[in-house]
């Protein structure tokens, strides 16, 4: 399958900047697989779709204020960070720009007196990420100095801090601190409506993947299936392996918030290969959901695309994404598990009716609900 296959016109105007004044109130598409009937609603009725005895699994990764800006001491270099991971006590990798400027031992100046840090180069990857050692708390500089790391289409001045970005690039239940990326299916929901949703009967569980940078990154090959997928930390714990054990074990459904949360209930359900959850190619995993275990955590690096089959999932909730991207071949997969061509046909065909009627589209924009 090529790349090109997913495809589609998007007006730059679609492209939410900002987030609307409240969360609940953006838009949403509910799609029904089985019958293709849509429904143009608001995403505070979302309740209106859902079931009692429904399990809904969230991701409860915490943005940091990954992006640091800098300079080279004793010039006007500046230099940008964007922390990736931390892979030793103070050693982290990140994106660093312009990074030819910046050789193997070089030094960073982040920050002003007297909250200033040094950041120093200790290898680099051709046109990848930096190794890099600070001496100091980063973490704790971000907190104060860091930028949140929005993506590449919402525009932003360079330097530029806005307390709205901070707080509305952030699901309402983020816990675990971790992600350079916001898992924005779960951008949508408020306290209030969390809390309604228990009180008509919906089970609400929780997992953790670390979005990375590579979310961002477009697919450079022509043939999908030649894409490398880029990897991220999940935890699962055993109460939501438990819950969705149960839920499935009593016919009822689960639910994803988003395609991290996707990424990790399916990785699972696949098992480990290699140090690597989800690797198992489709054809060797046994159709039908199995048990999960009671403890998962680690890595993955699955790409779920057409065809393949899902595990778990009964439905999905996620945001518009971009032309010829990994989200938008995995709510393909989505829309028809196991065929070939199908799902992609009707996910684009969604996405077309979705241009045409205006939704917004990516972080700050709307959202679907596909049962």
């Amino acid at each position: 399958m090529r790349v090109a296959d997913f495809d589609f016109l998007l007006p730059p105007g679609l492209i939410a900047q900002e987030p609307l004044p409240q969360r609940d109130q953006s838009r949403l598409l509910v799609v029904e697989r089985a019958s293709g009937i849509r429904h143009d609603t608001r995403f505070a009725r979302i309740r209106e779709w859902l079931r009692p005895g429904d399990l809904m699994v969230f991701n409860d990764s915490k943005v940091i204020p990954a992006r640091l800006r800098g300079r080279k001491p004793g010039t006007e270099g500046r230099a940008e960070l964007l922390l990736l991971e931390e892979i030793a006590p103070r050693q982290w990798r990140v994106l660093l720009r312009p990074a030819k400027r910046f050789q193997t031992g070089s030094q960073i100046l982040l920050g002003d007196p007297p909250h200033s840090m040094v950041a120093t180069v200790l290898a680099k990857e051709p046109a990848g990420p930096v190794l890099v050692e600070f001496d100091g708390d980063v973490l704790g500089h971000a907190l104060h100095q860091g930028e949140m790391p929005l993506p590449p289409y919402i525009k932003r001045h360079p330097g530029e801090r806005r307390p709205q970005d901070s707080e509305r690039y952030q699901t309402v239940y983020a816990r675990e601190q971790g992600s350079v990326a916001a898992p924005t299916a779960g951008l949508h929901f408020t306290p209030e409506l969390l809390r309604s949703l228990q009180a008509d009967g919906i089970e609400l569980a929780w997992l953790t993947l670390h979005v990375g940078a590579g979310t961002f990154l477009p697919v450079k090959s022509d043939a999908v299936e030649d894409h490398p997928m880029h990897e991220e930390r999940f935890s699962l714990p055993p109460a939501t392996a438990d819950a969705i054990n149960a839920a499935k074990a009593g016919g009822r459904r689960v639910i994803a918030v988003g395609t991290t949360t996707t990424r990790v209930l399916e990785s699972v359900a696949r098992g480990l290969r290699d140090g690597h959850w989800g690797d198992v190619p489709d054809a060797e995993v046994p159709v039908g959901f199995r048990p999960l275990p009671p403890v998962a955590h680690g890595r993955t690096r699955i790409f779920l695309h057409p065809p393949c089959r899902f595990r778990v999932l009964d439905g999905l909730i996620t945001n518009f994404h971009l032309p010829q991207s990994t989200l938008l071949m995995l709510v393909s997969a989505f829309m028809a598990p196991g065929e070939t061509d199908a799902g992609r046909l009707h996910a684009l065909d969604v996405y077309r009716a979705a241009v045409d009627s205006r939704f917004r589209f990516f972080s700050y924009g709307d959202a679907m609900f596909v049962s």
